[in-house]
Formats: C-alpha cells, sequence, structure tokens
C-alpha cells in the first residue's frame, strides 16, 4: 500500500507559515522574506528549478537528490483551502505539481485541470473521504500532506501519516501558523530515520513506530 508523508519547511520556533502570510498583503510583517529564508534552500536546487521551469544551473549534491527523490514518489497531493487559495493567484498555468491535488473545502467546485497533469479536485465529505479518494488516485506511489498545519494536523490525529519530512531553517518567524498544535493525546510515535545536513536546512525523516 501506498505510504502517506507530510514533506514541508518549518521555522526553527515551529511554524509552517509566519504571521499574515497571504498574497493580498505582501508587505504585512515582512512574510516575503521569511518565507524566502525558509525555502530559500529548495529554490537553489538543480531538480527544483527543472522541475518548475525556472531555467537551468542549481545546486546538486544530496539535497537535491532528496528533492528529485521525494517528487518522483508522489503520486497524488492533499491540501488545505487555505494553501490553495494562496497557490491559485500565484502558480502559473501549468501548477507544480503534475499530480492529482485534492483540497479540503466546503466550498462546491468542479475539477480544475491545469497543463502537465495537474487536476484540483474539491472534497466536502472531510479528510477521510479525501484519503479514500487519493489512495485510489495514487495507485502504488505515495500520497503526499502537503499542507497546510490544519490539515497536517488533521491526518495526524487519524493516525494516518507514515512519515514526517521535515526541512528545518535556521530562521526565526515569532509568530504564525505551527505545525504541531491540536494534538490529541496519545500524539503519533514516531523514530528518527535520517537525518541530511544541508548549508541551509537539515533535513529531517522521521517514520512511524
Amino acid at each position: 500500500m501506498s505510504k502517506v508523508f507530510v514533506n514541508i519547511g518549518l521555522s526553527l520556533d515551529g511554524y509552517m507559515a509566519p504571521e499574515g502570510m497571504t498574497m493580498e498583503n505582501p508587505g504585512y510583517k515582512n512574510w516575503g522574506a521569511k518565507w524566502g529564508a525558509l525555502m530559500g534552500w529548495l529554490i537553489n536546487q538543480q531538480y527544483f528549478r527543472e522541475n518548475h521551469m525556472f531555467g537551468s544551473g542549481g545546486e546538486t549534491g544530496p539535497v537535491n537528490d532528496l528533492v528529485r527523490s521525494t517528487t518522483e514518489r508522489i503520486g497524488a497531493n492533499i491540501m488545505g483551502k487555505r494553501m490553495f487559495d494562496q497557490g491559485e493567484s500565484a502558480w502559473p498555468e501549468e501548477a507544480p505539481f503534475h499530480t492529482p491535488v485534492y483540497v479540503l473545502t466546503n466550498e462546491k467546485r468542479e475539477p480544475w485541470v491545469r497543463p502537465g497533469g495537474t487536476t484540483f479536485y474539491f472534497i466536502n465529505d472531510g479528510p477521510e473521504r479525501a484519503l479514500e479518494l487519493v489512495r485510489e488516485s495514487a495507485g502504488r506511489r505515495d500520497i503526499r500532506i502537503a499542507g497546510g498545519a490544519d490539515v497536517i494536523q488533521q491526518y495526524l490525529n487519524l493516525g494516518v501519516v507514515d512519515e514526517l519530512e521535515i526541512a528545518l531553517a535556521p530562521v526565526f518567524f515569532g509568530g504564525g501558523r505551527r505545525l504541531f498544535e491540536n494534538l490529541r493525546e496519545p500524539g503519533p510515535q514516531f523514530r528518527i530515520d535520517k537525518v541530511l545536513d544541508g548549508p541551509h536546512a537539515t533535513h529531517l525523516r522521521y517514520v512511524r513506530q
């Protein structure tokens, strides 16, 4: 069976996104610079640049290989409405997923087909139903819970997350959306599987016990 995994960047003080991060308010508390500091390591990787048509060049090596292997294992993505809303106005016409994407939302909307293999499906029946549908789409490949924090917390509380892949960047946000809030007791149990040191982030993989 395919695995369910989380793959995100995280600030040193535990935030996935800085406070006020919206495309409508780009100057709020300098969130753009904070986000750039969090995810700059990824944007510089050769595979990421090529896969997102940012042009040639970029860093190669173990971190680049990690980005490639993570991307190639994904058969489908799940995300929340807030993440989709921000991306809808920012993603290029060829959205950067190249897989089916299931959006948890209360909004009823027909599937949104984009060039390059990405189709967004809008699910109104909760996280369990979304996971059932995404398993069918992913086949033997794995399922990425893309975010945001609330969606990740829902799947952690359901006990279905098999792996956590966290790129921990040495940046402080001081506020925003924390990754590990609203978790039920007893919390999920993971063990350390792999640690990869990079110049701009430490890449941590945890697997469920």
